[in-house]
């Protein structure tokens, strides 16, 4: 049985937005995921138990319940609560806060990582907590978490798909919509899952020589 792309290929731009927007969305919620994920990972080492048990009851929560559930609750369950967003805004903040719980424990990670004679040394320069973390802790600690980090752009890239269950035009859903409109499923999702492949190999380079380029500064 012979497969026929011809269906398929003069709907190619429609697949280059797709791909526009599921790049978008991962990007940001990268972005936004690693703000309040260094901030959850800082909490998890203070000397403060509250802030860590806090910290680690968000990380428990995330890490143990499915991202579809996660976007469902915030798309269709905060709306019982008076909290309309629009499917873009859930999608994003969605991927946002899943992907903080995981760079939150990268962060912790990387912290522990610190030799203890870095933290000894800028007590020694009478250094407080704050400025400890920022200027000695947090740059050491960042070469270590790198290739985690750039390991979950790549899972939020894949995850990303997800956000087609709540008719965010991304990769997925255009390839939904165009099998609908072609019914050539095979070839559609060929296409679909090539580009996906080629997303993850480039970002999964791009990380590779960022992290020979930091391990020769």
């Amino acid at each position: 049985m012979g497969f026929d792309f011809s269906l398929v290929i003069p709907r190619l731009p429609f697949f280059w937005t797709g791909t526009i927007v599921t790049i978008e969305t991962s990007a940001l919620s990268l972005l936004f995921g690693s703000i309040l994920g260094v901030f959850i990972g800082i909490m998890r080492v203070l000397p403060f138990k509250p802030a860590r048990s806090l910290a680690a009851c968000y990380i428990y929560v995330i890490r143990g319940t499915p991202t579809l559930t996660q976007l469902f609750f915030i798309y269709f369950g905060l709306p019982a609560l008076g909290v309309n967003l629009s499917a873009m805004a859930s999608g994003i903040i969605g991927l946002s806060l899943n992907s903080a719980g995981y760079i939150g424990e990268i962060v912790r990670g990387g912290i522990e990582g610190v030799p203890s004679g870095q933290w000894e040394a800028g007590r020694v320069l009478g250094l407080s907590y704050q400025k400890m973390m920022r200027f000695i802790v947090l740059p050491q600690a960042l070469r270590s978490m790198l290739p985690a980090i750039g390991n979950e752009f790549v899972t939020l890239i894949k995850e990303s798909s997800l956000l087609s269950t709540l008719a965010i035009t991304e990769l997925t859903m255009v390839g939904q919509q165009v099998r609908s409109v072609t019914y050539a499923s095979f070839e559609t999702f060929i296409i679909v899952g090539a580009i996906y492949l080629i997303l993850t190999t480039v970002t999964s380079m791009a990380l590779r020589l960022l992290e020979k380029k930091w391990s020769v500064m």
